[in-house]
């Protein structure tokens, strides 16, 4: 089966997930770290990409950037990984791959949906039981996105910047945010960027929908059979819709 084509808009925030293979490390020690955050920042500003949000699990990836062209994402995705790839067996005296295939991603726009991505993305170590607050993991961006530190490789996404009148009442206002997800967002955004479809707003999907983009998958299994109507041959029950499935 062909793989579902990476929507990407150019302008438009993308959640990126990559993980280790077989869900081995990624990081084993601090400079491995510093090492991919050095070069993601580098090919950020080289491939002109908004780096909004980032969080480096053990064994995965994530970030929220805005592509400024079609390929960015993947080129810089493509990039990082064999630059980090390079430093870290040639560091840890290893060979062979070290990433699990292709990454994975969607879209994101909307206020609701850029700013659940960022605290999706930040809280993952709390989820996962590594600290008690976001503040006390050191390899996310949350500590810059609340003003604690300086961290350059970010960049505010415009409904970060809504936020607040300047930089300090954004700050402020996006700690206010950062409570836990309710699971039914955490599940959308998990299947969402598992899928490759887009977590969108009413008006961009009515775009989309124009163009005839696939904005969700499709159902598995054959679409029902037209019931018989016990005339002349088969016939759809009036109101049905042979593609929706049971």
């Amino acid at each position: 089966m062909p793989r579902q084509a990476r929507l990407v808009i150019p302008g438009t925030a993308v959640h990126i997930v990559q993980r280790g293979n077989n869900r081995d490390a990624c990081f084993r020690e601090s400079s491995d770290y510093f090492v991919y955050l050095m070069h993601l920042r580098q090919l950020s500003a080289d491939l002109g990409c908004g780096v909004h949000a980032y969080c480096l699990m053990t064994n995965h990836v994530h970030v929220l950037i805005t592509p400024r062209t079609e390929h960015s994402c993947a080129h810089l995705m493509r990039n990082l990984g064999q630059r980090y790839v390079q430093y870290f067996n040639r560091h840890h005296r290893r060979s062979g791959t070290l990433w699990e295939g292709r990454f994975r991603s969607c879209i994101v726009e909307s206020a609701r949906y850029v700013l659940a991505c960022h605290r999706y993305i930040e809280l993952n170590p709390v989820r996962a039981g590594m600290v008690a607050s976001a503040g006390d993991y050191r390899w996310s961006s949350h500590l810059g996105n609340v003003g604690e530190t300086s961290d350059l490789l970010l960049t505010p996404h415009p409904e970060y910047l809504a936020l607040g009148k300047d930089a300090k009442a954004c700050h402020e206002a996006y700690k206010h945010l950062l409570a836990p997800l309710p699971e039914r967002d955490l599940n959308e955004i998990r299947r969402a960027t598992k899928s490759g479809y887009p977590l969108i707003g009413d008006a961009l999907k009515g775009r989309l929908e124009l163009q005839e983009k696939r904005l969700a998958p499709r159902r598995n299994g054959r679409p029902p059979r037209p019931k018989h109507d016990g005339n002349a041959g088969l016939s759809q029950k009036p109101g049905s819709d042979p593609g929706s499935g049971a």
